[in-house]
């Protein structure tokens, strides 16, 4: 097993010949399973392409993080909505998971965590990030504005201290390519520009947001107002940061059997009146059908309510392809209490679809 792969390549451009030359005189005729691991995806992929040395001579396996069901599983979670919880922390990281006293409450890890610089949790970015991108400061300079929060092209320029477009659009090609950042653009049946990014790895996610920025502070003891920050801002960071999990959830598994979609996604302009959190097409980037159209409201206590559907049908008359017709899906950790809508998800409804 070799890790690291794509490093090794960028460092020496015979590698690929080397291993080819080995694969095929010696170890592909004896009982040998070659195992080549890197987290650049493209890189990754293109080992295989006509043309290359490994071509037709692997296979491609992608590790995808743990799910909801195998972390609430693995920490113990009292409940679907703590097992959520619990994946937007951990990220589906192994590691991260193990580190969780199975029934420990996400208060207590966190607490527990953020007071020990040497802790799985607070290790883990770090080193992500160290081997992401050992030659690319821009690159992590510019991921960490999109972890802290900033979504669009201008906002992470500024916030990235002025950056020039150029170099920006260098970095934001690293990062996507890499499959760390991903470019969401709305989804309806009309062609859109207005890009959003997002950090794609999930256990980066908290990492970035609450810990990355407040290393120093971690290094010297005063995790407690890391700790602080968290317990403040939680609610509406694992607002935002559930959608993509509510997105998969809804593409694995349809609101209702007559309501399945081939793309799920969200849909925005550029001022964000309207911002739909769940739109269901019949395909993606551009649909030529509005399936359904959705809501999600993650709060502990407050129910998604007749407000909240009245608000979404309102903004519904600017997305291309939606109309008054379309039906409606509701989503929310503390119920529903609304009518005239097509299906009602909870937290259970949603981790049914991983659990298969």
């Amino acid at each position: 097993m070799i890790d690291e792969f794509p490093y090794l390549v960028a460092a020496n451009a015979t590698v690929e010949a080397i291993f080819q030359k080995q694969w095929d005189r010696l170890l592909s005729r004896r009982p040998v399973l070659l195992i080549l691991v890197g987290s650049d995806l493209a890189m990754m992929e293109a080992l295989n392409t006509h043309g290359r040395a490994f071509f037709q001579r692997g296979a491609e396996v992608v590790i995808p993080p743990l799910t909801p069901v195998e972390v609430g599983s693995i920490v113990g979670a009292a409940g679907a909505a703590e097992a959520f919880d619990a994946a937007l922390v951990t990220g589906g990281m192994p590691l991260l998971c193990s580190d969780w006293a199975r029934g420990r409450s996400l208060r207590a890890f966190l607490r527990r965590s953020l007071r020990d610089p040497t802790s799985a949790l607070i290790v883990s970015g770090e080193r992500s990030l160290a081997a992401e991108f050992p030659d690319e400061a821009q690159a992590s300079l510019v991921l960490r504005q999109i972890g802290a929060g900033e979504r669009t092209f201008s906002n992470i320029a500024r916030a990235a201290g002025g950056l020039q477009a150029t170099s920006l659009t260098r970095s934001l090609h690293v990062l996507t390519t890499t499959g760390i950042v991903v470019r969401d653009t709305p989804l309806s049946t009309r062609p859109s520009k207005e890009a959003r990014y997002r950090v794609a790895d999930p256990s980066l996610r908290f990492w970035l947001r609450f810990i990355g920025s407040h290393m120093a502070e971690i290094e010297r003891g005063r995790g407690d107002r890391v700790i602080e920050r968290v317990e403040r801002d939680w609610t509406t960071w694992r607002g935002r940061a559930i959608e993509p999990l509510v997105r998969e959830a809804l593409m694995r598994r349809p609101p209702v059997p007559s309501l399945d979609a081939g793309m799920v996604g969200g849909f925005w302009t550029r001022t964000n009146d309207p911002e739909i959190d769940v739109i269901g097409a019949d395909g993606g980037p551009t649909a030529s059908r509005i399936v359904y159209a959705g809501s999600i409201k993650w709060l502990d206590r407050q129910p998604l309510g007749e407000r909240d559907i009245a608000t979404l049908r309102a903004g519904l008359v600017q997305v291309p392809g939606a109309s008054a017709d379309t039906p409606i899906v509701a989503v929310a950790r503390a119920g529903v209490k609304a009518t005239g809508i097509a299906a009602a998800l909870g937290p259970e409804d949603l981790l049914a679809a991983w659990d298969v």
